[in-house]
């Protein structure tokens, strides 16, 4: 698995494609098998994650990644969510979350609005991170939020869930 890092930065972009394919197929094929990996080495998996693609400098890697982060934390949901529930957790994983929300790219910009999204409902949420990262930024998140909008206008489950993370953001309390 730690080779995957270095061949999804491949500048070889064939290389880098082909290793973002498998990587996709190891970690959204088996349910039980992800969640039981993950669950083991989720720290050094998640910050490698982090660090590597989704801080890429890279336009297509953070891309591709952020949307497979989405996909992964969706996939985990359910009875086998307790490694989702610690990325979500996470105070770091948060900021870096955060950071892609103000990426130049929209499509970045809505893909990580997707991952965002489990971060405000996410009820088991330590205080500490309620408390320094969501009450802290209220007013940018709400302004970035009633500004932020999708070129598809027909779109009512994005407005749907972002009229939702408004309101998640605007009763947070510690």
């Amino acid at each position: 698995m730690k080779k995957f890092f270095k061949y999804l930065q491949n500048p070889s972009f064939e290389i880098a494609s082909d290793a973002q394919a498998t990587f996709k197929e190891l970690l959204t094929r088996h349910k039980s098998t992800v969640a039981e990996y993950l669950s083991t080495d989720d720290d050094w998996f998640f910050q490698e994650y982090n660090s590597k693609l989704l801080e890429s400098t890279n336009y297509i890697t953070r891309r591709q990644a952020v949307r497979l982060l989405g996909d992964i934390l969706e996939f985990l949901g359910g009875s086998n969510s307790a490694v989702k529930d610690r990325y979500v957790g996470s105070l770091h994983s948060k900021k870096v979350v955060m950071n892609l929300l103000k990426d130049a790219n929209r499509h970045i910009q809505l893909e990580s609005f997707n991952v965002f999204k489990l971060f405000v409902a996410n009820q088991r949420e330590p205080n500490e991170i309620v408390r320094n990262i969501l009450q802290a930024n209220r007013r940018k998140l709400l302004e970035f939020l009633g500004d932020f909008y999708f070129d598809r206008v027909d779109d009512d489950e994005f407005e749907a869930d972002k009229r939702k993370v408004i309101r998640e953001i605007i009763t947070v309390k510690c």
